[in-house]
């Protein structure tokens, strides 16, 4: 017979959002347990992205990626600052490569407007130039709000934060089914060769890339609440020479995301990425991370168009990330989806789906709204 243990609220999920998560639970006074099926905090979405505090400039005003990401903005900063967490506010160049994306620059900087951001700066050919002199384009925009992150040592500092407030913390734990009691549900749990029962009055899914097979195994949650889920493979070159750039460089969007950008590490390292590759996989097991010899030769052209003094002799293979898109191909800017007992008619269920960039970004606004979804059930 399984052992049976009980706690208030459990977060599925230790990505950086099932993190903040379950902070905000705990702080709340809430006994909280984490379950993770990975023996690593954040190993999948969460170790493998940009690693950029955003702005809030790309998203429709009024969704939520727009209002989490603006307000979940200066609540990281002020987080890195307190937490010692390893940042810097570097400032971004969204550029134009040619006159005929002037009109796409001027899209972004209503947009952003919009959106409560109001700091941005349009950039001429010559003030580019100043900037970063390696850089051959037409125009662009200025963001001094967007920086970088170390997003291990913030998820190390979240976990603490969660644990000070008394969570804790189930690693390699797999989630077999969800029962709907009238008050509480009940978790058949495997984790260590043990079957074990998980009762819980609060359940929130932040499974990432798995919401939505967490989702489905949710005794009672009628089918329509859950989205089908799509995944969007990015992937990243390292450039192997010292880089001559100090800010980030982003051109102009494409569809899926944000163009083969360029990023730096907090060492001042540089890569270029992601790319959109459209998987056939559904299960998120079958994903391969894999990153092929030839990337750089891909990339070089692409970044040429604003640094035309690369080589594909200058990059290098890096990582790739997996981003869970609720919109698939017709519709791959869709907005994250925070389905609450409002949504779904489940109390004490918070399901997150599609959440993807600028989820790093908007974490503690995330954490903070479920919190209230579920005070308020």
């Amino acid at each position: 017979m399984s052992e049976t243990f009980s706690t208030d609220a459990v977060v599925i999920g230790s990505g950086v959002v099932g993190l903040a998560v379950a902070r905000a639970l705990a702080q709340a006074g809430h006994e909280t347990l984490i379950l993770e099926k990975n023996r690593q905090i954040g190993a999948e979405t969460s170790a493998r992205n940009s690693e950029v505090i955003h702005a809030g400039l790309y998203y429709p005003q009024g969704s939520l990626k727009a209002r989490l990401c603006v307000k979940g903005r200066e609540q990281l900063y002020a987080f890195c600052e307190s937490h010692g967490v390893p940042h810097k506010r570097l400032g971004k160049l969204i550029v134009a490569t040619h006159a005929g994306q002037d009109d796409q620059l001027a899209a972004i900087e209503q947009r952003a407007r919009a959106n409560g951001v109001n700091d941005l700066t349009r950039l001429s050919k010559n003030d580019i130039s100043a900037l970063e002199p390696d850089l051959a384009v037409s125009a662009g925009l200025f963001s001094p709000s967007t920086g970088i992150i170390d997003s291990h040592a913030y998820m190390l500092a979240l976990l603490g934060d969660a644990e000070a407030a008394g969570a804790s913390m189930a690693r390699e734990t797999t989630i077999t089914s969800v029962n709907c009691g009238p008050k509480r549900y009940r978790l058949a749990v495997r984790g260590a060769g043990e079957s074990m029962t998980i009762e819980t009055r609060m359940l929130v899914n932040s499974g990432g890339l798995w919401a939505e097979h967490i989702a489905r195994a949710i005794e009672g949650l009628d089918p329509k609440f859950i989205p089908t889920t799509s995944f969007a493979k990015g992937r990243y070159a390292t450039l192997n020479t010292r880089s001559p750039f100090r800010h980030l460089v982003y051109p102009v969007p494409e569809a899926g995301g944000l163009g083969v950008h360029l990023t730096l590490d907090m060492g001042g390292a540089a890569r270029f990425g992601p790319d959109v590759e459209w998987l056939a996989a559904s299960d998120p097991a079958d994903i391969d991370y894999a990153v092929p010899p030839d990337l750089p030769a891909q990339f070089a052209p692409r970044i040429a168009a604003y640094w035309p003094g690369v080589t594909a002799e200058m990059l290098s293979p890096g990582y790739s990330g997996v981003r869970p898109k609720i919109g698939g191909h017709e519709n791959p800017n869709a907005d994250f989806r925070i389905d609450g007992p409002q949504t779904h008619g489940l109390p004490g269920l918070v399901n997150l789906f599609g959440i993807e960039s600028p989820g790093l970004t908007a974490s503690l606004a995330i954490g903070e709204m479920v919190k209230e979804m579920l005070d308020d059930n």
